[in-house]
């Protein structure tokens, strides 16, 4: 029997934005394997942001550079209900309640998977979305980014307005998720808690991937882990980080 086929894989992609001759990703390579859990970390600017965009069928993209669960990323319209795109602006600010929002949501929403991500998110059905704060309203974003559970989760520095409980909540909800076979990558600067959470750890600069390893198997990491020096993933990170500037 042959390897399994990444859920994500992009192949030598070079992508720039309209008008800008800078590349916004240069001769990226880069794939993702079933039920993993990879932080992808960098400077800003570095091309986080358009990767997951990229991922997530949001920008237009050659047909045989990036693949989804075997699929174009971005001529294949039938991935639109099996990848969640979470992160950016959430410019959800009409007169309407959380409440009312959700009894909208499409037939087969599970309930107990609808009420528990309400309790997580700590978020109040009487919300009124052009009343609540910019924090609430992310809250908002990801109860209802993730009322169906998909094949491929993509989060763009969706944690940031979170307090440390619903964080950590929703952190351990992601986790069994990926039991469940979703695939997670998690764009990040906020390491804290994550050093148990992740299973891969990917880092970008100037629009390439630079490392893309198990976290098991990077060696420094493993060795602060072994002396038993606080936060080993920060300490890795931020080091690689400096030596990048």
């Amino acid at each position: 029997m042959g390897e399994r086929e990444p859920v994500a894989a992009v192949h030598d992609l070079t992508f720039r934005y309209p008008n800008d001759p800078r590349a916004a990703l240069d001769g990226l390579s880069f794939s993702l394997e079933e039920g993993g859990r990879c932080l992808l970390v960098g400077r800003n600017g570095a091309g986080k942001t358009t990767l997951l965009q990229i991922l997530a069928g949001k920008r237009l993209v050659p047909e045989a550079k990036v693949r989804v669960l075997g699929r174009p990323a971005f001529h294949d319209t039938s991935l639109a209900g099996r990848i969640s795109f979470l992160g950016g602006r959430f410019p959800f600010d009409v007169d309407i309640g959380v409440a009312e929002i959700l009894d909208r949501q499409p037939p087969g929403i599970d309930e107990g998977r609808r009420d528990r991500l309400v309790q997580i998110l700590e978020v109040d059905r009487a919300w009124h979305m052009h009343r609540i704060s910019d924090g609430q309203r992310r809250r908002v974003q990801l109860l209802l980014g993730l009322l169906r559970r998909v094949e491929l989760l993509l989060l763009d520095e969706i944690t940031t307005d979170l307090d440390l409980v619903a964080r950590a909540d929703l952190l351990r909800f992601l986790a069994e998720e990926s039991t469940q076979g979703t695939t997670v990558l998690y764009a990040t600067h906020i390491l804290d808690g994550l050093d148990d959470w992740a299973t891969h750890l990917a880092l970008i600069d100037r629009g390439r991937i630079r490392l893309h390893l198990p976290l098991a198997a990077i060696p420094e990491l493993v060795a602060l882990r072994e002396a038993g020096v606080p936060s080993p993933l920060l300490r890795t990170v931020e080091r690689w980080l400096r030596d990048l500037a």
